[in-house]
């Protein structure tokens, strides 16, 4: 890797100003991202129980969309704040617009469930039975669940001026029933409330004797709905009508407190109960009802959305599989090069190792991790953790390793969004171990993927390290494509030390060799890298940069960008979600082509590529390319300098990806996301089925 050269002036970047003009909105990005993944449930190349499965994860994205994105809009509207955002739109513009937006995509989304999915589940023994779907011999087992199972944990409350409207859960399923006649204390009720059980499943597999069986699942809505009267003894029950509320989920820390782990403690317990976004309730309900639960939860019309069927579809999954309806079984493999090794040290002592998730297993990470807690001539072990949850075997080892007398530090990001409760866990787990424990830094969440070990070997120390793209879980390094680079390189092994140093201690910023990192460093390196390529643009030599990232908000990145293009630079972008650049535009970005790949597995690679004249600078992270990573976080960026790695990457990373015909989008210069087909004649090309090919293991191996 040659030396990079310090821009001498940033001065274009700096002056350049942003408007609607040269950036999408952020919200705006993110929902059209949304809106691909709900496109796969359309798309007929995809299993059927696939389908379905992408339906129900734009459930669950939506969710996150209204509790962080569309609450924090709501919040800077009720505060009268003005915008900031460097697209110039007012935030009631951008409510607006993304209200308009979502009410199509769901209206679209249960016309795919009910028109599509569930007929043609139907007709490989799947159904799913909502309540008017219940037939005569389903009846007396309902019963019998309901009294069994329903009713000892229900708890009905009824609306009126001793009971107020009650403190309802995030996302919680709930039911409002309208009431005629008296109950036992003489009072004429005419509403209460009926909070679907949490504990119980959504979805209760009926048995074999009334199915043939087939795979019959009844709704918990269906069953409460069949015997909703005998909850109101002696009351008839006129309207039963299903809702669910969405609230703000965001956490707010102050900088100043004292113990980070108690104060989000304190905080998670009001996530539950944070301001109402949205309401969601079946499309049947009367409209006074309708207008009665947007008084109680203080939302207007346009927060309202009335569904054709279970409010809940994110509970939609049960435990059935025909294997035919799911993706054919991928077995992640173990790289040549380790795969007969008797010890990962000697292996990485010889050579850097490359692992490429999920088509690489993550078991070289964890075996590394077990072989170190084992080695005797280990001394230290120094990890970074996200998301890992208490049951992760890394986890496990590391605890493991601690009673085993090794010096282990584990820099545990409590405030990863929707995790923070189960980082507690592990952290709790860790301390009970033996190891140190440190969260971070206050005000910047811990976001690199570092391992550090530690080992004495002919009386000298040893470094070992891991980086990478994405978190230390094991399940996600099944289902997201992310790189790690083991590596005993001097340089890169001294550098992590040093960000180590900076998270658990205390000191003024060290210098690092070959590693670029947040919130000191990164932003800009790679405006100094993009200007490179500028230059050399100007100056007549060939000029090429292919980013990868999950999102760029960035302005002055994209400010850099532009003017790169300008320059007759030829960029590429791979964005999975967000993207507020505008690519194709006349005079600011022809030169800069933006695509967006989804499929099987959940695209989470940083990969940075430079030409530099030849030299092809290649780098990996843990950062995209937002204000967040770059400012806010805690990020590490890897020099990949092995040039059979680098082609590995560059080839099958990146060049594969720009040929995908099947599976990407691009956006074009009116904003707008079209899906790729192939050309007449053309050959298919999926990506990632590419490097799942490249990976099978013939069976003479």
């Amino acid at each position: 890797m040659t030396q990079i050269m310090p821009a001498s002036n940033h001065s274009q970047i700096y002056e350049f100003q942003h408007s609607s003009e040269t950036y999408i909105n952020r919200e705006i990005s993110l929902f059209e991202f949304h809106k691909r993944v709900l496109a796969q449930a359309k798309d007929e190349n995809h299993p059927l129980l696939e389908r379905l499965n992408f339906l129900i994860i734009f459930s669950r994205n939506l969710d996150e969309f209204f509790e962080i994105r569309v609450a924090g809009l709501m919040k800077q509207v009720d505060m009268n704040s003005i915008t900031t955002a460097p697209d110039g739109i007012p935030n009631e513009v951008i409510l607006e617009h993304i209200s308009e937006k979502a009410h199509l995509a769901i209206e679209e989304q249960y016309h795919i469930l009910n028109n599509v999915l569930l007929p043609e589940l139907a007709d490989y023994g799947v159904k799913f039975i909502q309540y008017n779907d219940i037939e005569e011999k389903h009846k007396d087992w309902i019963k019998n669940y309901f009294f069994k199972q329903v009713q000892p944990v229900v708890t009905p409350i009824s609306l009126d001026p001793s009971h107020p409207f009650p403190r309802l859960v995030n996302k919680s399923l709930n039911f409002i029933v309208t009431l005629e006649g008296k109950d036992a204390f003489g009072r004429h009720i005419e509403l209460a409330i009926v909070p679907a059980p949490r504990s119980l499943p959504r979805a209760i597999r009926l048995p074999d004797e009334l199915t043939n069986g087939e795979e019959h699942y009844i709704l918990l809505s269906a069953i409460i709905h069949q015997h909703i009267n005998d909850l109101f003894p002696g009351m008839t029950a006129t309207g039963c009508y299903q809702f669910r509320v969405t609230r703000n989920a965001d956490l707010t820390l102050a900088e100043d407190v004292d113990d980070l782990a108690v104060a989000l403690k304190d905080e998670l317990s009001s996530r539950r109960f944070g301001r109402a976004v949205r309401l969601e309730i079946a499309n049947n309900c009367p409209d006074s009802i309708n207008n009665y639960l947007l008084e109680q939860f203080d939302l207007d019309h346009s927060q309202l959305y009335q569904v054709d069927g279970p409010v809940n579809l994110t509970r939609l999954i049960t435990n059935f599989d025909i294997p035919e309806l799911r993706f054919k079984p991928y077995q992640a493999v173990i790289p040549k090069v380790l795969r007969n090794a008797k010890n990962t040290f000697e292996v990485l002592s010889k050579q850097d190792v490359l692992l490429h998730h999920p088509f690489d297993s993550f078991k070289p990470v964890i075996n590394l991790l077990k072989e170190a807690a084992q080695d005797p001539n280990v001394l230290a072990i120094k990890q970074t953790l996200y998301r890992s949850g208490p049951d992760s075997e890394i986890v496990q080892v590391l605890a493991e390793a601690a009673r085993n007398g090794k010096e282990v530090t584990a820099v545990i990001e409590l405030r990863a969004r929707f995790d923070e409760e189960s980082n507690i866990t592990v952290a709790n787990i860790l301390q009970e171990a033996g190891a140190v424990v440190v969260y971070g830094i206050v005000g910047y969440k811990t976001h690199a993927k570092m391992i550090l070990i530690v080992r004495r070997e002919n009386n000298q120390l040893k470094r070992y390290v891991h980086l990478g793209t994405g978190n230390y879980h094991a399940g996600n390094a099944r289902m997201y494509t992310d790189y790690g680079l083991l590596t005993t390189d001097p340089d890169i092994c001294e550098d992590v030390h040093k960000i180590f140093q900076e998270l658990t201690g205390m000191g003024k910023l060290l210098k690092l060799k070959k590693l670029f990192h947040a919130p000191f460093t990164l932003h800009s390196q790679l405006l100094d890298l993009i200007q490179q390529e500028t230059e050399h643009a100007k100056a007549g030599i060939k000029a090429r940069i292919i980013i990868k990232v999950n999102a760029l908000t960035e302005p002055k990145l994209i400010a850099a960008l532009y003017i790169a293009s300008q320059a007759g630079v030829k960029i590429d972008l791979i964005i999975r979600s967000i993207c507020c650049l505008k690519p194709q535009i006349k005079g600011l970005s022809e030169n800069i082509h933006v695509r967006s790949i989804v499929g099987r597995f959940l695209e989470h690679t940083r990969v940075y590529y430079f030409h530099n004249a030849g030299n092809d600078d290649l780098y990996c992270a843990s950062a995209d390319w937002m204000g967040r990573n770059l400012f806010s976080r805690v990020e590490t960026c890897f020099p990949i300098e092995d040039k059979k790695l680098k082609k590995q990457i560059i080839e099958f990373g990146l060049l594969s990806y720009l040929k995908d015909n099947v599976r990407a989008w691009e956006l074009n210069d009116q904003d707008e996301w079209h899906a790729v087909h192939p050309e007449e004649g053309a050959e298919i090309h999926i990506a990632q089925q590419v490097l799942m090919q490249q990976r099978i293991i013939p069976t003479t191996a």
